[in-house]
């Protein structure tokens, strides 16, 4: 399967919740639940995991990308993901990929390679 970035870094094709998602598995979402709950101090459900990718075009979403402002900035910008942006490494995104190491090396390697 091909890699999915999304505009953060974060890759989706990884993400428990696109796993679980696209492999219909009930069990799977219900500890992806239960995990992200504890994790994130948050009430989540199984119905509320339900991805398929935060990149447009998709029809599930996970709650989060609504409110992303990463991701509607990305989308308004029109590019693939942030590494492609004019003005990569922006504040909105250092925000986020400061704490996600592995995010943040996703993009960098995209960047690098432009």
């Amino acid at each position: 399967m091909e890699e999915m970035i999304a505009y953060c870094g974060l890759v989706c094709t990884q993400c428990p919740a696109y796993v679980a998602t696209q492999n219909d598995d009930a069990e799977q979402r219900e500890r992806v639940a239960k995990n992200w709950s504890e994790a994130f101090k948050v009430e989540l459900t199984s119905e509320d995991i339900n991805c398929d990718g935060c990149l447009p075009g998709h029809t599930h979403y996970f709650g989060h990308c609504a409110e992303c402002k990463i991701r509607s900035c990305g989308i308004a910008r029109g590019v693939v993901n942030c590494a492609y942006c004019e003005d990569y490494g922006c504040s909105k995104l250092l925000e986020f990929v400061d704490s996600v190491a592995e995010a943040k090396a996703k993009l960098e390697e995209i960047h690098a390679a432009l």
